[in-house]
């Protein structure tokens, strides 16, 4: 004795309607045991815990030892070679291969004090100097006065503090 296809259909809706009927109810039940699971507390130890290492200094991917000097005023309002309005007030500087952008820390080799710039235009074609930069930061390495000095260069990449 052969079933028909209409008997099978009616015998498997019967079977698959009554569990799609507990589902909903089950995943509730089953998400909210999950809720209730602690997490085992570590087993406690005898040693001291060890302090974390300090992190390492940033490392300049960029080193360059030389003259820098600066523009100020005169260069106001004049477009970069990037495409910015200078600014005598802003903490930028000129460089002849750095990417525009990059964040260099110029130390006065004078007297120690540092200050970091952000690369925006080209130069100094002035030779034997390796960086132009603007008023501001002359002020904060105390080169103003001498309108040149000898300085280091130290770039870092983006995600590296330069101060």
């Amino acid at each position: 004795m052969s079933e028909s296809p209409a008997h099978r259909q009616i015998c498997v809706s019967r079977v698959i309607r009554p569990m799609r009927l507990f589902r909903l109810p089950l995943l509730l039940v089953l998400t909210g045991l999950a809720g209730c699971v602690t997490q085992a507390t570590p087993p406690t130890s005898s040693i001291p815990p060890q302090p974390l290492p300090a992190p390492s200094a940033p490392v300049p991917f960029f080193t360059q030892t030389g003259l820098a000097s600066f523009y100020g005023r005169a260069h106001d309002g004049k477009v970069t070679a990037n495409g910015q309005s200078f600014d005598h007030q802003d903490f930028t500087a000129a460089h002849r291969t750095l990417a525009f952008g990059t964040q260099v820390r110029v130390t006065n080799l004078d007297n120690g004090q540092t200050v970091t710039v952000t690369i925006t235009d080209r130069g100094p074609y002035v030779r034997g100097r390796i960086i132009d930069i603007s008023l501001a930061a002359a002020q904060a390495l105390g080169i103003e006065g001498k309108g040149v000095a000898r300085v280091r260069l130290e770039a870092f990449h983006m995600n590296q503090p330069a101060s």
